[in-house]
């Protein structure tokens, strides 16, 4: 049942990041994004690792869509008078891709799955925190810089003449 799982939300996430490569409107693109994120974070789960799926879903499915949103809101690619009503087909494809996450989520929280399958040793947040900082300080600040130079990067292509 993990691996049926697992694929379903493999194909969600690949799903849902085509459809965000391909959407012609950000917003909807974020939306599709997100739902991926989700999907990636309960693969996550599935793999034992419980505390990246948390990081996933707080991280780049919270702090980092908000910050992608700001963004787009700065830009103003596009003024809400000139775009069309979004009707209900429009968002049929992120509502199903949302539907089989929530359905996965779901069947994993009924099964009652461990968090971390037999083999594996559990640290604690505190240790990981300290491998994570301590070895890959400068990755992690790398990752960081690269963010608030597309956010530099993007208000400078949005700036008014």
């Amino acid at each position: 049942m993990e691996a049926t799982l697992f694929y379903i939300l493999a194909a969600v996430l690949l799903t849902g990041i085509l459809f965000a490569i391909t959407a012609r409107q950000a917003v909807r693109s974020i939306v599709y994004l997100v739902t991926s994120f989700f999907a990636l974070a309960l693969m996550f789960y599935l793999l034992g690792a419980p505390l990246i799926a948390a990081f996933e879903v707080i991280i780049y499915a919270g702090a980092i869509m908000v910050l992608f949103l700001f963004v787009i809101m700065m830009l103003e690619l596009e003024s809400p008078e000139k775009l069309p009503q979004p009707h209900f087909k429009n968002w049929l494809p992120a509502l199903l891709l949302a539907g089989a996450v929530v359905g996965s989520l779901v069947v994993l929280l009924c099964s009652r799955l461990q968090a971390v399958p037999p083999g594996f040793v559990e640290i604690p947040v505190r240790q990981f925190a300290f491998a994570l900082f301590k070895q890959y300080g400068v990755a992690v600040e790398v990752v960081s810089m690269q963010l608030l130079f597309a956010l530099v990067g993007a208000l400078y292509l949005g700036r008014r003449r």
